[in-house]
Parts: structure tokens; C-alpha cells; sequence
């Protein structure tokens, strides 16, 4: 009767923490997701209902007028390939070289190796504000301002140290055997990287994929410091053209926003799997 007590009551116990965490869990939800259900109910609204007090999540009427407003209004279209051409070319870019930066942390021994790798790690303390102005000054020397070689050169020298670290870590991760063996069988060192690592590394390279796209896709301040010509705005620039010095068009701003978001939301949907994948393989070996 004793056991039966203890573990009933161990099992009541277990239930009732399982039960707190999914309600942290669903707190958090929606304290994340709130946000978003703002952005989509306020781009159907019409521009009397966007402040109203109590706030009106189910507009009525509901105006599908603003999205094809919001995509001729502005040329959106162009917009969109602007971005999609430089968040193309730094995906290319930063995964070729953080990789092969990664592959020679991870898999070649040279002397300074562990050195080379924390510095490369220190660089994350780096605030973007602190490098911003020697980035210009050095690109407008280069007479590279008003072009898109400030968005996506520096994506062909290892992207970030994020990337380089992340794919470094789930690297060390493939048994070395491999490497041996390839070797032997005449492989050269940067076959093993090309036919063995790569192929054994989609999750890792995938979860980087996604991270350059999350990142290149929405970056405001980059592109607002190096394109002038309106032609050659980014999607981040262009939703700015919504705010006047006096007046916003909110329901117009939120509809291309919404829009603006699908293919972000497609890449991580797609990936996901590989996503959650190479986050957690990235920290079982160090």
C-alpha cells in the first residue's frame, strides 16, 4: 500500500509539471505570436479601424484591397528580386566559405589552429556600430557605394563566425576514420571536404541557410547605409517608403510586411527538420 502511495503520488507530481510547462509553453506562444496576428489583422483593416480602442482583431469590413495597393503603390516587385538577389548571392557566398573555413578548423591540423579559432570567435563581440564607418570608408574607397559588393562580397570570406563556429562544431562531430580512409584511397584534402563532409553536413548547412536568409532578408540598417538609387531598395528599405515626415499607411506598410515574410516563413518550413537537426548535433562535440 506504501509503494502504491509513493507512486501514485510521484505520478500525480509528474502530471502536474508536465501540465505547468505546457501552460509556460502556451504563454509563451502566444506572447510570441501576438505580434503577427497585430500585423495581419491591422493589413485588412481600413485606416479608421487600425487604433481603435478596444483594439479590433476581426476587421469588418475586411479590406483585401491593401495588398494589391501595397504591391503597386511602390515597385514591390522589384523589391522583392533586389532581395532575393543579394540574400542569393550571400547564401551561395557565406556557406561556400564558411564552410571551407570550418572544414579547416574542424578536420586539418596546422599550428596556430586553436588560436586562429578563437580570434575568429572574438570578432562576435564585435557590435556592427563599431566596424560601420571603417566598413564605409574602406567600400567608398573602393567606389563600391550605390552598388550591392557591400551586401554580398563580404559574404565570400566566411560570412560570420556564427556560421564558421556552428559548422565547426557539428564537423568534429564525423568520426575522422573517414577522412583516413578517403585518403588511402587517394582522395585529396579538399575532396574529403566535397564528397565526404558536405553530403554528411546537410543538417548543419541548412540550419545556416536559413540563418543567412533570416538575416539578409530583413536587414534594414546595411542597405540603408549603402544604396542611394530607389531602383536598387531592398524590401527593408522599401517599407520604409510607407512612412511620411507627418502621416504612416499603416494597413498598406503591414499588408506588404505580411507579404514580405512568406518566403522567409517558406525556407524555415521547408528546413525545419534539418534546422532543429544541426542545432542539436552542433553541441554534442566541442
Amino acid at each position: 500500500m506504501v509503494v502504491r502511495s509513493i507512486s501514485g503520488s510521484q505520478s500525480r507530481y509528474r502530471t502536474f509539471k508536465i501540465s505547468i510547462i505546457y501552460v509556460v509553453l502556451a504563454v509563451g506562444m502566444v506572447i510570441v505570436i501576438l505580434p503577427f496576428l497585430w500585423m495581419v489583422s491591422t493589413s485588412l483593416k481600413t485606416p479608421a479601424d487600425i487604433f481603435k480602442i478596444p483594439t479590433v482583431w476581426f476587421p469588418n469590413p475586411i479590406v483585401w484591397e491593401n495588398y494589391p495597393n501595397a504591391m503597386t503603390i511602390l515597385p514591390f516587385g522589384r523589391f522583392i528580386l533586389n532581395t532575393a538577389k543579394i540574400t542569393g548571392l550571400a547564401v551561395v557566398g557565406a556557406t561556400f566559405s564558411g564552410s571551407l573555413a570550418a572544414f579547416a578548423f574542424a578536420r586539418l591540423r596546422w599550428r596556430g589552429r586553436n588560436f586562429m579559432f578563437v580570434l575568429v570567435l572574438s570578432t562576435l563581440m564585435l557590435p556592427f556600430q563599431v566596424i560601420m564607418i571603417p566598413q564605409f570608408i574602406l567600400f567608398r574607397e573602393l567606389e563600391w557605394l550605390d552598388t550591392y559588393l557591400p551586401l554580398v562580397v563580404p559574404a565570400f570570406f566566411g560570412g560570420s563566425a556564427f556560421n564558421i563556429f556552428l559548422l565547426r562544431q557539428y564537423f568534429m562531430t564525423i568520426s575522422p576514420e573517414l577522412d583516413d580512409a578517403a585518403i588511402i584511397d587517394g582522395c585529396s584534402r579538399f575532396g574529403v571536404y566535397w564528397r565526404i563532409i558536405l553530403p554528411l553536413s546537410k543538417a548543419a548547412l541548412m540550419t545556416v541557410v536559413i540563418f543567412i536568409v533570416q538575416n539578409r532578408w530583413q536587414s534594414f540598417l546595411v542597405p540603408l547605409i549603402y544604396l542611394f538609387d530607389q531602383k536598387k531598395y531592398t524590401l527593408a528599405l522599401g517599407l520604409r517608403l510607407f512612412q511620411d515626415q507627418y502621416t504612416t499607411e499603416w494597413e498598406l506598410m503591414m499588408a506588404a510586411a505580411t507579404v514580405s515574410m512568406i518566403p522567409v516563413l517558406l525556407v524555415f518550413y521547408y528546413g525545419q527538420r534539418y534546422f532543429i537537426q544541426g542545432v542539436v548535433f552542433t553541441g554534442v562535440k566541442g
